[in-house]
């Protein structure tokens, strides 16, 4: 019998509730399983009214509420991952499963301190020395970010934090959920795009060595993502036709979106500019195969998923890919120029986001050093690269477009801007 939970209202006001434009028929409680006297951690199934498929969701309880700073439940779930433990659901079971040997402190006496600035997950903060990161949303398969990080913590690669382990959900049906993962806590002064905000208001200069130092740090998160090709899952090899035709594929969804998600004269300058970008999709991503390299990537790379470590370099996380994509195509092998193509659109929003608000800043200029600086100490781009590349942004600013359509519309000139800068 299944039990009623959570109300479908507030549901909906939860920042990590992926599904608010669905409307919600029915939430149910679906399995339970004790992580102490008082608390649980839940799985609720939520219907939708429009009869497409449902959606789980991990939901840990302390009394019938969320887990609050001090009551025990996070260290509870920390604990169940360094200690491999078990715990027994009324139908599936929960697993820790411990991936390295660091920090091998109890946690059963760290303060929580819980992080309230993400969207789609839960992170907490245990004694300034772990970092619990719950997934909301229960995804069956491998999720990419437990497996890019724990990838990337065997490999050595230090500028991300280091995973310690994770914990699975069995469902009776066999199907395997990550639900949470432990890491190491990296003390930070907030995200790459604050940092760079702040630089550009009172030294553009210290931005453009930022610039650097990030077009470096991606360089190396690259060479070790492909450092090991005989791994099936994070191969490095030339691309295949079936890949760079999808990429195609892709390029051109984005562009018929953004040109239908806009009116006006934004839609006008679309239609005008869509052959010119189609055209150079069809020849780009049409002779690519053979030349594009292709390795597991970081899949949403931008400046908000770099944190600003408090000994002046940068840390990469949040290797989850885009959300929107399904987790079997975030985890396909794919160009590391994507991630680049994410990087220089992020410092193009960061000027122009500084050009809004610092008298005498001029974006132009600036941007035009700080991509200098950052694909110079990334190691270059060939011809080929080159044109992939721009490709690669085209798509990311057509993205961008539908965004700002729907969240922010005074802002649709950035992007549009640059299509047209590239489709030149």
């Amino acid at each position: 019998m299944r039990m009623t939970a959570q109300s479908p209202g507030w549901l909906a006001t939860q920042r990590w509730f992926r599904a608010k434009q669905r409307p919600i028929a029915t939430v149910d409680e679906v399995d339970r399983a004790a992580l102490t006297a008082d608390a649980a951690l839940t799985v609720l199934e939520i219907a939708y009214a429009d009869g497409g498929p449902p959606d789980r969701y991990l939901l840990p309880r302390v009394a019938d509420r969320e887990p609050a700073a001090g009551d025990g439940a996070w260290r509870s779930i920390a604990a169940a991952i360094t200690d491999g433990a078990e715990l027994r659901a009324a139908h599936g079971r929960f697993v820790g499963i411990r991936l390295s040997a660091v920090n091998t402190e109890p946690v059963t006496d760290l303060t929580e301190r819980p992080i309230g600035v993400e969207q789609s997950n839960t992170s907490v903060v245990l004694g300034d020395r772990l970092i619990l990161k719950l997934y909301r949303l229960m995804e069956p398969g491998e999720n990419p970010d437990l497996e890019v990080g724990a990838y990337l913590t065997d490999a050595g690669f230090a500028d991300t934090p280091a995973v310690i382990g994770a914990l699975h959900y069995h469902a009776p049906d066999g199907q395997r959920s990550t639900v949470a993962m432990l890491q190491t806590y990296v003390p930070s002064a907030g995200d790459a795009w604050g940092a760079m905000l702040g630089a550009l208001a009172s030294d553009p200069a210290r931005g453009i060595e930022m610039a650097g130092s990030i077009g470096d740090l991606t360089n190396r998160m690259h060479e070790a993502l492909a450092s090991r090709p005989s791994d099936p899952s994070f191969p490095a090899r030339p691309a295949t036709t079936a890949e760079t035709a999808a990429w195609r594929a892709s390029a051109e969804a984005q562009l018929t979106q953004a040109v239908g998600a806009v009116g006006g004269d934004a839609h006008a300058r679309l239609v005008e500019l869509a052959p010119r970008v189609s055209a150079r999709f069809a020849d780009t991503f049409g002779s690519a195969t053979g030349e594009a390299r292709v390795s597991r990537i970081h899949g949403d790379y931008h400046l908000g998923q770099l944190l600003a470590r408090t000994d002046g370099g940068f840390a990469v996380i949040d290797f989850e890919g885009e959300p929107a994509r399904p987790l079997a195509e975030r985890r396909h092998p794919g160009s590391p120029l994507r991630d680049v193509a994410g990087m220089l659109r992020s410092l193009d929003y960061a000027a122009r986001t500084a050009a809004s608000s610092v008298p005498g800043f001029e974006p132009d200029a600036w941007l035009a050093q700080a991509r200098r600086q950052f694909l110079e100490a990334y190691g270059g781009m060939d011809a080929g690269d080159a044109g992939l590349l721009d490709a690669f942004e085209l798509e990311k600013a057509c993205y961008e477009v539908r965004y700002e359509a729907s969240n922010r519309p005074a802002w649709l000139w950035l992007p549009l801007a640059a299509i047209e800068r590239l489709a030149r």
